[in-house]
């Protein structure tokens, strides 16, 4: 287990902060009620990695999230530089599928965007979710931009990146060898609003991410306090973004009380 270094995490925060570009307003599709008194819980989901323009079934995901919970507007959120099938551009440079998405100015783009919508929505509890790259660059925004959401649910993260990263590399897979300037997010839990509420889900049979990535960063946040789900899905692998334990994930989360910190958490598998 490693040692968080306030310091260190405050010196990142503020990079973030001063590195970021003027806020951009990213695109992408959205559904269920739009009037603010109708909507309830906002959940905003952002993609994985991928060459540039993201397959039809994200903007499907959101909908199905938005169809199973009452009085829940979803965003297909296109990070930076990304395109979807129905014509959406966000603005901005896409980073590569290499790990190295996750830099600070990407990051700020997200989370001026999800300050966007959280503004449009401000009686709404806000849930960020995130697969694959999307869940690291999630996992990043809570830890720099503490309270921004109210939680967060990681499908199949790659949050112990530069473990990950050569993990990926022993693989044989394409400009995993190099050095990033991404954050890594577990560097970033020492960040989070104590009162965050954090779900990880990951395939059993993910062989992309395996589950000890997601797990290491499930047992940090829970020493920090944080209320914590940590769940393995038998016979699943890496792409969980349309599974139905996420939507029962989302909804649990929807749901419940708001999270108090907690003195003593666990992770079970």
């Amino acid at each position: 287990m490693r040692c968080f270094s306030p310091l260190l995490l405050l010196a990142a925060a503020g990079c973030a902060t001063t590195a970021a570009p003027p806020p951009v307003t990213l695109a992408g599709e959205s559904f269920g009620p739009s009037a603010s008194r109708d909507v309830r819980t906002l959940v905003l989901i952002l993609h994985g990695d991928g060459d540039g323009v993201v397959p039809a079934e994200f903007n499907a995901a959101a909908r199905a999230i938005a169809d199973a919970i009452p009085g829940a507007r979803a965003v297909a959120l296109l990070r930076p530089g990304y395109a979807d099938a129905a014509g959406n551009v966000s603005p901005g440079t896409r980073g590569g599928t290499d790990g190295d998405s996750y830099t600070a100015d990407r990051v700020a783009a997200v989370a001026d965007a999800v300050a966007g919508w959280r503004a449009r929505y401000p009686q709404a509890r806000t849930i960020l979710v995130g697969q694959s790259g999307g869940a690291a660059m999630a996992a990043t925004l809570m830890g720099v931009r503490p309270g921004l959401v109210d939680g967060v649910v990681l499908a199949g993260c790659p949050c112990m990146l530069p473990e990950w990263r050569k993990y990926r590399a022993k693989q044989g897979a394409t400009g995993f060898g190099t050095t990033v300037n991404s954050f890594d997010p577990l560097q970033t839990v020492g960040g989070i609003a104590p009162s965050t509420r954090v779900t990880l889900l990951v395939g059993a049979e993910d062989k992309e991410t395996p589950l000890r990535f997601s797990r290491g960063y499930a047992e940090a946040l829970a020493l920090r306090g944080i209320a914590t789900d940590y769940r393995v899905l038998p016979g699943r692998g890496h792409d969980l973004l349309r599974d139905g334990d996420l939507i029962d994930a989302v909804r649990r989360m929807a749901a419940a009380p708001p999270a108090t910190p907690q003195r003593s958490a666990m992770v079970t598998p």
